[in-house]
């Protein structure tokens, strides 16, 4: 399917005005008007971003009283564990909590339930074990536990305090846990509902920071530990695709010099087995492709505990050897990834008849728990649906990943199945379950009918939202930089995406990558050529080869660095032959 284009209305005197008031190139202008920000003032805001603008920890919803409950354990020396996630926003956010408590002198340990084993969130196996081991312990959960109304009955009745940290949905019915820290609590205005669980972790330790100083001021060597602590929190916050704008925005920004300038030894692993540590500055993708992935793989594959490790750890040899092995994970798990996504598109293919519904529903005995949910993301884009992939258990159970697509509300169509599931929760846009085998084809059709009434996707929800048409003459290193400045880039701020029209081919297109997955092309405008690359679309090449006549290509300009050379270089998002070019630009 053909994806419609939207464009920004141009205002050649807007964009000269304020291209003079801020002294950018006019490229840069234009993003900054098509993305709401008209005037110097708002402008100069959103470019230099500043961490006192970060909202105060004591407005977060829950925050002063997990702060009080964690000093109050600190200082009687009672043992406080904190109860993580094993994705990439748990991980980071146990590692920041324990460093944050280590620091303070707290007697603390960390727990993090097995994928395979035990599931998402809180489980009341591990409740009771840790109430038998010290029923005084306090224990505080990050990135999880806002859903676990069950769980925390049972930590009532059992006499283990329980201070819930998480971010996700939250359902019907709160827990009853002791204190309850969440930006979007009922009854509650934080300035910033789109944290994440390590941005929550972050605002707990920064509160106890400042409950430790003078009330509002941490010490000097609390400042310090913050300071570096947001590299930890980008890393979950990038990981975990919520939103890049406003307090989310400045922690990535600041959080990716912090990683830079001070990683502690298991992240400078980290970014030596990414190929990342020579690098001049990060970006958000260096988080999103190199570091994010090699964490999530210990976690995927059942090995969470050990990368928490590699982010606490003050022994720089156990730090490189725990990097070493995420890293082996990771090539483990990308060639599983890789089975699994060529097995579910074979189905998919297989049954015609799903055709017309507007959801997938796909169950495999065969699958990895833990490689299904990145699986899923891709099915979903390829297919155009919702999908839900599930790993079908011994028992006779499944645990499943379910994937949006097009603004579909995930987490709505699994409430509307939960008659056949075991349990669910997540996000709008991806979310988790639990099924017996036996009730897969009852699921598949239950959400297939109410994605049939409620989901209704316009041409707009999966169209690409185009920041100016230019000529590829504009797209010069200097403005290539500027645009940098737009920056960090995820989701709700991406990479500023042009359009040029009437361009050539300078050369036939290429594969490459393993598979030939990915594709290559040169591009040529008057004098002006450029590369273009295209990720995941090696299927193209043919298509482009076929096409007669100029193009019309929609991109994000990037430099490109290699062995100490820099040139602009296009990531191609999608394209169009002179006929389609003519309907849709």
């Amino acid at each position: 399917m053909s994806r419609k284009w939207t464009f920004h209305p141009h205002d050649e005197s807007a964009i000269t005005r304020l291209s003079a008031q801020l002294k950018v190139t006019p490229l840069v202008a234009q993003v900054l008007i098509a993305r709401g920000y008209t005037t110097p003032e708002t402008a100069r805001h959103f470019l230099e971003p500043k961490l006192s603008n970060l909202h105060d920890p004591t407005l977060l919803p829950g925050v002063n009283e997990a702060a009080a409950k964690l000093v109050e354990a600190m200082k009687s020396k009672r043992r406080v564990t904190i109860y993580g996630d094993y994705d990439v926003d748990g991980v980071t956010s146990t590692a920041l909590l324990w460093h944050c408590l280590k620091l303070t002198g707290a007697n603390v340990d960390y727990y993090i339930p097995c994928r395979m084993e035990e599931g998402y969130g809180l489980n009341e196996a591990a409740l009771r074990q840790l109430h038998e081991e010290d029923p005084s312990r306090l224990v505080v959960t990050v990135d999880c536990g806002i859903a676990s109304v069950n769980e925390a009955a049972l930590a009532k009745e059992i006499g283990l305090e329980l201070i819930i940290s998480d971010h996700h949905h939250i359902g019907e019915e709160l827990p009853d846990a002791s204190v309850l820290v969440h930006p979007r609590l009922p009854g509650t205005e934080y300035p910033f509902g789109e944290l994440c669980g390590v941005g929550v972790a972050f605002k707990i330790a920064w509160a106890v920071c400042q409950l430790l100083g003078d009330g509002k001021r941490a010490s000097p060597r609390m400042r310090e530990f913050l300071k570096s602590a947001v590299g930890l929190t980008a890393i979950g916050t990038v990981a975990d695709v919520v939103p890049l704008v406003d307090e989310n925005r400045i922690i990535v920004r600041y959080g990716l010099q912090s990683l830079r300038e001070n990683p502690s030894p298991g992240l400078q692993a980290l970014l030596k087995i990414s190929e990342l540590s020579d690098k001049p500055t990060l970006s958000a993708e260096d988080i999103a492709f190199g570091i994010a992935p090699r964490i999530n793989a210990a976690g995927r594959l059942g090995q969470a505990r050990l990368a928490v490790e590699m982010l606490t750890t003050d022994n720089a040899e156990r730090a490189i050897a725990l990097a070493a092995y995420v890293d082996e994970l990771n090539k483990n798990r990308k060639t599983v990834e890789r089975r699994i996504t060529k097995q579910a598109k074979e189905m998919v293919e297989a049954n015609p008849e799903w055709v017309n519904h507007k959801t997938l529903v796909l169950a495999h005995h065969d699958w990895h728990p833990g490689v299904i949910g990145i699986v899923a993301s891709r099915v979903a884009e390829t297919f155009e649906k919702p999908t839900v992939m599930i790993a079908l258990k011994e028992d006779g159970t499944g645990a499943g990943s379910a994937r949006a697509y097009a603004g579909f509300d995930m987490y709505a169509g699994l409430e509307s199945g939960k008659d056949s599931l075991l349990g669910f929760g997540g996000h709008q846009a991806a979310a988790g379950l639990q099924i017996e085998a036996t009730k897969v084809d009852e699921f598949r059709t239950s959400l297939a009918n109410w994605a049939g009434t409620n989901f209704m996707p316009s041409e707009e929800a999966t169209a690409l939202r185009i920041d100016a048409e230019v000529h590829l003459s504009e797209v010069t290193r200097r403005a290539v930089t500027e645009l940098q400045h737009l920056g960090p880039f995820g989701a709700a701020n991406p990479k500023p995406r042009f359009v040029s029209n009437r361009v050539d081919l300078a050369e036939p297109p290429k594969t490459m990558g393993e598979g030939d997955r990915h594709l290559a092309i040169k591009v040529r405008q008057n004098t002006t050529s450029l590369r273009a690359v295209a990720f995941g679309r090696g299927e193209w090449a043919e298509e482009i080869a076929a096409t007669e006549g100029p193009l019309s290509i929609s991109y994000a300009p990037q430099i490109n660095s290699f062995r100490g050379f820099e040139r602009v270089e296009l990531q191609l998002h999608d394209w169009k032959g002179r006929s389609e070019s003519l309907d849709k630009a």
